[in-house]
């Protein structure tokens, strides 16, 4: 069945963007929630170029804000209108940056924006993705291979790498409860593989030598045109939930997107309940 609505976090640029592109192309009305509204209309100006009879909406959310989380939420749900994909593909990763950063609901940055911001985001939508029977791509990463779980707020030590690799690793295990416990919604886990293409962390990569592009191409991984496939294969293969769709490439780099067994860091459903009920515990009150 063609898609009709959906919702694709940090769709303001790279793999969200061409996420984005694609849904478009299958005829759906996709929404765009941005935190930086002229990243936004640069999105939407790249997909009509392809996608000219696009149906795109931006909206405003800032994950590592939960009131424009809730006020997104609660405007949807006004609207009534349900919502049968849903891609949770924002994040960030501050590599380079050594200072921890606390968003103004008392978090450390990585946590909520790669987590928390979701969880509050997927509590808000349920109603409207349970009403579509909703397919749901949660964008995990290889750092989830190593991350710590032990101190997610990065009180006791702290460094952007254990902040990102644990922050995903929390996302996976949260998500994965998710597909156990929302009968009314299928969710899969996804992860692009390398994509330098992309600009992610920026800090880290304004420290390398003039020849940046010349590092750049040495470096194996996927453009992010291909970098969105394990995502939409996430969403429109017939699987069951909690599935794992990955670049099929070494070490799961590069490459054309298959299932792969999920990681082994991700496979513990003690994990996911602790997670989920630590996620419970911390979001704000509906």
């Amino acid at each position: 069945m063609p898609t009709r609505r959906a919702l694709v976090t940090g769709a303001s640029s790279g793999i969200g963007r061409e996420i984005a592109r694609a849904l478009a192309a299958d005829g759906a009305h996709v929404l765009l929630p941005v935190r930086d509204r002229a990243r936004g209309e640069a999105t939407v100006r790249s997909i009509l170029e392809s996608v000219p009879d696009a149906a795109l909406e931006i909206c405003d959310l800032d994950l590592a804000d939960f009131g424009t989380v809730t006020a997104l939420g609660e405007r949807l749900r006004s609207e009534g209108t349900p919502i049968d994909r849903f891609v949770m593909n924002a994040g960030i990763v501050l590599l380079g940056d050594r200072e921890r950063h606390v968003t103004a609901d008392g978090h450390e940055l990585h946590l909520q924006t790669n987590l928390l911001g979701h969880a509050v985001l997927t509590r808000e939508l349920m109603p409207l993705l349970v009403a579509a029977r909703a397919r749901v791509a949660v964008q995990v990463s290889i750092a989830a291979t190593r991350g710590r779980l032990d101190d997610l707020e990065g009180e006791r030590r702290y460094s952007a790498w254990r902040a990102y690799a644990g922050s995903k690793r929390a996302l996976g295990l949260w998500a994965l409860e998710l597909a156990r416990r929302s009968g009314g919604i299928s969710v899969n886990l996804c992860h692009p593989g390398v994509a330098p293409a992309t600009h992610i962390a920026p800090a880290l990569r304004s420290r390398l030598p003039g020849g940046e592009e010349r590092w750049l191409r040495w470096i194996p991984g996927n453009s992010p045109a291909q970098g969105a496939q394990p995502a939409l294969m996430a969403l429109e293969r017939h699987a069951a939930p909690g599935c794992f769709f990955a670049p099929g490439g070494w070490f799961g780099l590069a490459g054309t997107p298959r299932e792969r067994p999920l990681f082994r860091a991700l496979r513990d459903p003690a994990a996911g309940r602790r997670l989920w009920e630590l996620a419970e515990a911390t979001l704000p009150a509906p």
